[in-house]
């Protein structure tokens, strides 16, 4: 019925009582998630999670607040990484100039280009992270021509101005329990504003809790909440927005594929 476009089940708030979140997952119809790393230490456990759970898959890369020296060899690793049949996308990566302000951040775009590379090399989606930076990174992917392998804008934060530029370069763009959030205005005239069929919905879990729960633990199965409220926003049912989103996650994540066992 629906899928959590964006979790991160292997950090140790949720892997420490998998079987737990994966049960209350089944409870709230959450059939899939997308288990996205963060860094080089922790991409091996995100691989292995999603071979281990037929309906978990998994996206490779480094996060752009992760301030550690790119390996050369980045390029090569995660081409690698992306034969596994589980693995689905490249990312998370991207552009944040929130955490990060020094002056010189042609690391932190050196290293968003080269994910960009590996993904139209292995014909994977690209998960891409912003914040403060939307011109750079739209500039980015504009350049690149991201079409060619697909992109979604991850915990979309941004006005439907930005919503329309990066749609007009094919991505989606994939709201979080922020769009709950009362005083998320913004966010609630791009939830209504993305066609049906370029969104998704994510919970970026442990983070971002959607409205009630909002302050707790977040995990993959309270995508059912932020998926309820983005239905009543665009006054739909939620059985036809829950469709319309895994029917979006399938097609962009073309890879993924659930399998028995």
């Amino acid at each position: 019925m629906l899928v959590d476009s964006h979790c991160h089940l292997n950090f140790p708030e949720l892997s420490d009582n998998l079987p737990h979140y994966l049960a209350q997952m089944a409870n709230n119809k959450v059939d899939c998630a997308l288990v996205v790393a963060t860094n080089l230490d922790n991409i091996s456990k995100v691989v292995k999670l999603s071979q281990e759970h037929s309906n978990l898959f998994a996206a490779v890369g480094i996060h752009p607040d992760e301030k550690i020296e790119t390996p050369d060899s980045l390029g090569d690793i995660l081409f690698q990484l992306a034969q596994n049949d589980k693995v689905v996308a490249i990312g998370e990566t991207g552009l944040d100039y929130y955490w990060n302000k020094e002056q010189d951040l042609s690391w932190q775009r050196n290293r968003f280009e080269t994910h960009i590379e590996v993904a139209k090399l292995t014909n994977l989606p690209l998960v891409v992270h912003t914040r403060e930076a939307a011109n750079d990174t739209y500039q980015m992917l504009k350049t690149e021509k991201i079409d060619v392998c697909g992109a979604v804008i991850h915990c979309f934060t941004e006005d439907v101005v930005w919503a329309k530029k990066f749609l007009d370069l094919g991505c989606y763009i994939s709201l979080s329990g922020i769009v709950t959030f009362k005083n998320a205005t913004q966010i609630h005239e791009v939830a209504k504003y993305v066609p049906l069929d370029r969104i998704l919905v994510e919970t970026d879990a442990p983070y971002l809790a959607p409205v009630p729960f909002r302050g707790k633990l977040n995990h993959p199965g309270l995508v059912l909440h932020t998926a309820q409220f983005i239905a009543d926003l665009r006054q739909i049912n939620l059985n036809e927005f829950a469709q319309a989103t895994t029917a979006n996650f399938f097609k962009l994540f073309k890879k993924a594929y659930v399998i028995d066992g």
